[in-house]
């Protein structure tokens, strides 16, 4: 039996949360999953439950998934090692047919998921509708195959089934202007469709806690990250190697109209929940400018 003290921070919490369901209310988020967050089942449901609690509570969420390690783990089943440049997986026509049969699982078993809380979803990829047209990536000048830079997206099939009150949940696959297939970062491909669309939140769901000033101190965490400070940290190495990249696809995304990008740490349960509906949040929030903030946020 919970005592007083008990409910009574449940209650605050949900008090706290309060404003931020104000002004979310009908606002489009994408949620960029992969990461260790697709392989523990328990973590799965609790992903997949903060997304739907987001629909019910009036946002428009959007997920676009990875599945990377279990491309992986089929290519190994077939005895391919994977091959990565520059941390893009060099896929040839053999590892560009697994990825698709692998993503399109991952994404019909996501579906499943959400259908079974009581919340319409519908699974499709970059393929359908013309969603994400590419063009071949290359890395370093190196040949990686059939990987795929998103030069445009066409929300029309998105925009349909928000429309429709379904959850679009995309697989990373486009095709270029002679439809031919692509494999896409999920990470760009969560980026192109949330600048798109012109996402009120982008959600990257990582392995890492979000930036920290010392990345082997997590109680160096940033959590409210201004995009011109975020510059200036690639600058002066405190953001360095595969961070990189990412924070500059954050940048990137804010620039073009995604009010703001954060970066969570996948493997903590219920982090999208704690990270909107609460003032410290637990990842980082990269935005505009120190100035850019909620209403509710201002007047404290």
């Amino acid at each position: 039996m919970e005592n007083l003290d008990e409910i009574m921070l449940k209650a605050e919490t949900l008090i706290e949360a309060l404003p931020y369901i104000r002004d979310f209310n009908g606002k489009k988020v994408v949620v960029k999953y992969g990461g260790s967050a697709m392989l523990d089942e328990k973590l799965q449901e609790s992903v997949i439950k903060d997304v739907a609690l987001l629909k019910l509570v009036g946002m428009q969420p959007i997920i676009v998934h990875g599945g990377g390690k279990e491309i992986s783990k089929w290519l190994g089943y077939m005895g391919k090692e994977s091959e990565f440049v520059e941390g893009l997986r060099v896929t040839d026509a053999d590892t560009m047919e697994v990825a698709e049969m692998v993503l399109s699982k991952v994404n019909k078993h996501l579906v499943q998921m959400m259908e079974k809380l009581g919340v319409k979803a519908a699974g499709i990829s970059g393929k359908d509708g013309g969603t994400m047209l590419c063009r071949k990536k290359t890395a370093s000048g190196t040949d990686i195959g059939f990987v795929g830079e998103v030069v445009s997206v066409n929300s029309d099939l998105i925009d349909t089934l928000i429309e429709n009150d379904f959850i679009p949940i995309i697989a990373p696959i486009g095709m270029d202007e002679n439809y031919q297939a692509y494999n896409i970062n999920a990470d760009d491909a969560a980026s192109a469709i949330a600048k798109c669309i012109k996402a009120e939140k982008l959600a990257f769901m990582t392995d890492i806690d979000g930036v920290c000033m010392d990345k082997d101190n997590p109680d160096t965490l940033i959590s409210v990250l201004p995009v011109d400070e975020a510059k200036y940290l690639i600058e002066n190495g405190t953001i360095a190697g595969g961070m990189i990249p990412k924070i500059r696809n954050c940048i990137e995304a804010v620039e073009q109209g995604v009010s703001r990008v954060h970066i969570l740490d996948g493997r903590k349960r219920h982090c999208l929940l704690l990270e909107f509906f609460t003032k410290q949040g637990i990842g980082t929030a990269i935005i505009d400018h120190n100035l850019n903030l909620y209403p509710h946020e201002r007047s404290e």
